[in-house]
């Protein structure tokens, strides 16, 4: 079994394709290559990072326009800069 490990303070996100057609208000449908890419996806592996703040299965924000996107054995991926995640998304009570 192959899998990708991520180097160089570097971090492998999963990303989930959204098969949802979109349209307008008009019904205009929007397609793929001017619809805006998600900017959430789950961590699938993280190079060896002291004190990382994330960890695989975590879900993150990160920077447009950043990273390279890969296919690989059927999935995509993109791999980032560490620097570039923004936040982790974390679940909480309502109060």
């Amino acid at each position: 079994m192959k899998e990708l490990q991520p180097i160089n303070q570097n971090v492998l996100l999963e990303l989930t394709e959204d098969t949802a057609e979109q349209k307008t208000a008009a019904g205009i449908i929007i397609p793929d290559s001017a619809q805006e890419k998600q900017e959430v996806a789950k961590v699938v592996a993280i190079s060896n990072i002291e004190n990382a703040e994330i960890a695989p299965g975590d879900q993150v924000l990160y920077k447009k326009f950043t990273g390279t996107e890969i296919e690989f054995e059927g999935k995509n991926y993109l791999l980032v800069p560490y620097a570039d995640i923004l936040s982790k998304v974390v679940e909480t009570e309502s109060i």
